[in-house]
């Protein structure tokens, strides 16, 4: 039987979406901001496939949304290694933390924009 570095195939696959499961399940439960965001894709995904007049439309407004949520788990990724390695404080440390947290806001932005460019339009 192969180890789980050699999964080929199929195997492979299932056991990668395991992790990602995993990975999901994780950072719901220990990270406050996934889990807002999770309730906010809940409530804002349906308010986008309702708003948006044209597949495109709903697909920027429901995709823009996908997007906080991922980057939020990449920035839980690197905050969980930085505390990893040491809880002191380092201005590295530090700097890896911010740096991931600005990488949300900027997603937060960006989704803000998407939202503000096709809906505004339609109520002026």
């Amino acid at each position: 039987m192969a180890n789980d570095n050699q999964a080929r195939g199929w195997r492979r696959i299932v056991r990668a979406f395991g992790f990602s499961l995993k990975g999901l399940r994780a950072c719901f439960r220990f990270e406050e901001a996934f889990r807002q965001e999770v309730i906010a894709l809940i409530a804002l995904v349906p308010i986008g496939l309702w708003l948006g007049e044209t597949p495109v439309e709903r697909a920027l407004l429901v995709g823009s949304l996908l997007v906080v949520p991922m980057v939020e788990l990449l920035n839980s990724a690197i905050e969980a290694n930085v505390d990893r390695i040491g809880l002191e404080r380092h201005e590295l440390s530090a700097r890896a933390k911010d740096i991931a947290s600005a990488a949300v806001l900027i997603s937060v932005i960006f989704t803000t924009l998407i939202w503000g460019l096709i809906l505004v339009p339609k109520w002026l």
